[in-house]
């Protein structure tokens, strides 16, 4: 799967999201909208990463997915 699929499927995607992330609202996930970048930094944000770790999160949780 590439990053332009989840911009597409962002609604189911989103759930996926929460499960990982509990701290991110539901205002967050519609902000976010499927862009990497937007996710990343409400991770620094909600849970005070580092933007190397906000990326690494990211991208580990991104390499679970079907």
């Amino acid at each position: 799967m590439d990053w332009n699929r989840i911009e597409g499927n962002w609604t189911e995607v989103k759930g996926k999201v929460k499960q990982n992330w509990a701290k991110l609202t539901d205002d967050d996930l519609t902000a976010i909208n499927g862009r990497r970048d937007e996710l990343e930094g409400r991770l620094q944000k909600r849970y005070g990463y580092a933007k190397d770790q906000a990326r690494k999160d990211v991208d580990d949780w991104f390499s679970t997915l079907p």
